[in-house]
This record gives structure tokens, C-alpha cells and sequence, in this order.
């Protein structure tokens, strides 16, 4: 995955504008989102509000895990 930089010039009108979406399997972010979390890089809380979106079957598996007890 290539990073992508802009310039910023102040005046952005592109806000609104959809932004870009793009395909990342499952692994590959759990990976960085680890190393990520193991490291507490301060990038994470920028965004904790963001939403995504998931295949259901991978969303009831993960609502399934919070819901089990510590120790289970």
C-alpha cells in the first residue's frame, strides 16, 4: 500500500468531495492495527470516530467476541 501525500494549500474545495475508498484484506489491517496498538502511536485516536464498514458475518463475529466473558 503506497502512501499518498498532498499539498495542502489552505483553500481546500474538495470538501465536498467523497473520499477515496480502497480494498485492504482483513490481515494486512489487523496486522498494522496491532503493531499499531503495541506501540501506541498517537495517529489511532485521530481515527477513533471513523466509520467503516464490514462484511456482516465478520461484524457478528466480532459483537459475538465483546459479548463473551473475560476468561471464557
Amino acid at each position: 500500500m503506497q502512501p499518498r501525500l498532498r499539498l495542502f494549500t489552505g483553500d481546500d474545495e474538495s470538501h465536498d468531495i467523497e473520499p477515496l475508498k480502497v480494498n485492504i484484506t482483513f490481515g494486512e489491517l489487523s496486522t498494522i492495527l496491532q503493531e499499531a496498538c503495541r506501540k501506541q502511536r498517537a495517529f489511532l485516536r485521530d481515527f477513533e470516530d471513523d466509520e467503516i464498514q464490514m462484511t456482516e458475518d465478520l461484524y457478528q463475529v466480532l459483537t459475538a467476541y465483546c459479548r463473551l466473558r473475560p476468561g471464557a
